[in-house]
């Protein structure tokens, strides 16, 4: 049995709270039905210890016995190795997910960060650079509405690049981008409909909600 503990912040503030990125390994080790404990560290201090675990003083991380593992991308993959529920089985299907891991990152991640952390700074939209940071994801969103019009799953059956992509177009949908792209939205919300995520986010909030009462 595997003995993991997922460490994220102590607290944030409440804008980034559903969003912080522990919900995605959340999640993974729900879906999973793996044992796990929560850890946390300081939000507004960032300790040495902080920085040797994830070297851009950010989180999460997990720890599996004398591991320690950071980048929820490198998480899920590890935990895809310990759950044939995260991973199919076959080595096309492996090799499928693993590719579509490092395309929600890579490709579609790369063009949304920039859109909605826009968004959420409340960024003007009518600048040159609004239109290139908006070109550029509505290009990736129509490659995927491609993908997606076909599929139910990236992978055939549901797996940690599931998890990563859903995550990555929620953020988007929260803040209008997926009205253009039907199939991207079904996709998201057919993800996030299932248990482990509800499970994931409300563990989360709680996980949050527990650290005002604590700082009051």
């Amino acid at each position: 049995m595997p003995d993991l503990t997922l460490t994220t912040f102590d607290w944030v503030p409440p804008p980034p709270r559903g969003l912080v990125r522990d919900l995605r390994v959340r999640w993974a080790l729900e879906e999973a039905a793996l044992p796990y404990r929560v850890a946390s560290v300081p939000f507004a201090d960032r300790s040495p210890a902080h920085f040797a675990h994830q070297p851009f003083g950010q989180v999460p991380w997990l720890t599996d016995g004398d591991l320690s593992i950071f980048e929820s991308g490198a998480i899920l993959l590890h935990l895809g190795e310990l759950s044939a529920k995260l991973m199919p089985s076959d080595p096309r299907g492996r090799v499928e997910a693993t590719e579509w891991v490092f395309a929600a990152l890579n490709s579609v991640e790369m063009a949304s960060l920039p859109w909605t952390m826009s968004k959420f700074m409340g960024h003007p939209s009518d600048t040159a650079a609004w239109k290139f940071v908006d070109d550029f994801l509505k290009l990736r969103l129509k490659h995927m509405e491609t993908v997606l019009a076909g599929r139910e799953w990236l992978a055939g059956s549901f797996s940690v690049a599931d998890i990563l992509m859903a995550d990555v177009l929620r953020v988007v949908d929260k803040f209008d981008g997926l009205t253009d792209s039907p199939a991207c939205r079904a996709y998201a919300a057919r993800a996030t409909a299932r248990p482990a995520f509800a499970k994931a986010r409300a563990d989360q909030m709680a996980h949050f909600a527990a650290a005002d009462a604590a700082r009051s």
